[in-house]
């Protein structure tokens, strides 16, 4: 993703400073380094903010911010992540991780009718809390390996577009 792109969506430290219910976290909040944008920050955003929407925990958007602050990655981008299993694209994501699970785990593919109750949880997750959580956090590896990954190489790659770029362009002057 271009440096610039990403810049223009995350808010500056400045305007930070200026919302009045983030006073009370501290000096922390405003460390540079996250809210910086670089290649590492950028990349390890990218794999905190995708391992982490794949666990099926509440408060996804609180950890994702916690290990962004351990980890030294850009907070905004860690967090806005997270929004990738939103209520619309969860159950697909956590069904995809759950065969997954249950793939590796050599267990049979239960037909599970996914429902939003504590009947269900009591009854149904209770049978199939293992292939789920291995298959979230394998998910979570996966996908957030492949983030780091591709956002890291694909920011080289642009470093190196712009620097040959610019020799092309000095060449021609000289």
């Amino acid at each position: 993703m271009p440096k610039k792109t990403l810049k223009s969506i995350v808010p500056s430290v400045a305007r930070i400073r200026e919302i009045k219910s983030l006073q009370f976290l501290g000096d922390w909040i405003y460390a540079t380094n996250l809210w910086h944008i670089n290649r590492y920050s950028a990349s390890m955003a990218f794999f905190v903010g995708l391992f982490v929407a794949f666990m099926p925990i509440p408060g996804q958007m609180v950890v994702a911010a916690l290990l962004a602050v351990l980890l030294r990655c850009n907070l905004p981008l860690s967090v806005c992540l997270v929004w990738l299993t939103n209520p619309l694209t969860m159950p697909a994501l956590f069904f995809m991780a759950y065969e997954v699970g249950a793939l590796i785990i050599d267990a049979p593919v239960a037909d599970v009718k996914f429902a939003l109750s504590f009947h269900w949880l009591g009854h149904t997750l209770v049978n199939i809390w293992q292939p789920f959580l291995l298959g979230c956090l394998l998910c979570g590896l996966f996908f957030g390996c492949l983030g780091y990954f591709v956002i890291s190489l694909s920011w080289r790659w642009r470093v190196s577009v712009h620097w040959k770029e610019r020799q092309r362009k000095r060449a021609k002057r000289l």
